[in-house]
């Protein structure tokens, strides 16, 4: 198993269904209970040791999600209110050394994503026009937003088997 994708990359080719899309909602609103579960035992020696030799500690991925899934979640709203906006990207490396993330405990992330979470769900449980698109200005692609739930949902699980699989 290669530690840095422990699940694989997402890959999804073709027309995504509603059953696709609902089962990518759904991971995405069971990703915080079961990323409390992964880490709510552990001390905070191992939540300083990294998942792998040369990644990120197990407190740097758990905030990390948070500002991933938050990013998303503005980049969903974009999409939802504006024609085919130019999103912003982040320097997600660098944020991970920030001292919100190497020293604020990671309660504080699990609560924030827990919170997102139920609004993001809400949100994708809606009645929306998932085809309405951002574009991400580093790689010039224009991205769906069906698409996006299954990238995310694909995030959050690639994350948690980081942990799991320490």
């Amino acid at each position: 198993m290669d530690k840095r994708y422990p699940i694989g990359m997402f890959e999804y080719e073709g027309e995504i269904s509603k059953k696709d899309r609902e089962q990518w909602i759904e991971e995405i609103a069971q990703l915080p209970g079961k990323l409390r579960n992964a880490v709510e035992h552990l001390s905070d020696d191992e939540l300083n040791q990294p998942y792998r030799e040369g990644g990120w500690t197990i407190r740097q991925v758990v905030h990390h999600i948070a500002d991933s899934h938050m990013n998303a979640y503005i980049r969903f709203k974009l999409a939802l209110t504006e024609t085919n906006p130019t999103i912003k990207p982040y320097k997600e490396a660098e944020w991970a050394n920030l001292p919100d993330v190497t020293t604020t405990p990671i309660e504080v992330s699990l609560s924030l994503i827990e919170a997102l979470h139920t609004r993001w769900v809400f949100l994708l449980r809606s009645d929306l026009d998932f085809s309405r698109t951002f574009i991400h200005p580093e790689s010039g692609s224009v991205n769906r937003l069906d698409y996006t739930i299954g990238m995310y949902a694909w995030h959050g699980n690639h994350h948690l088997a980081h942990i799991l699989h320490r």
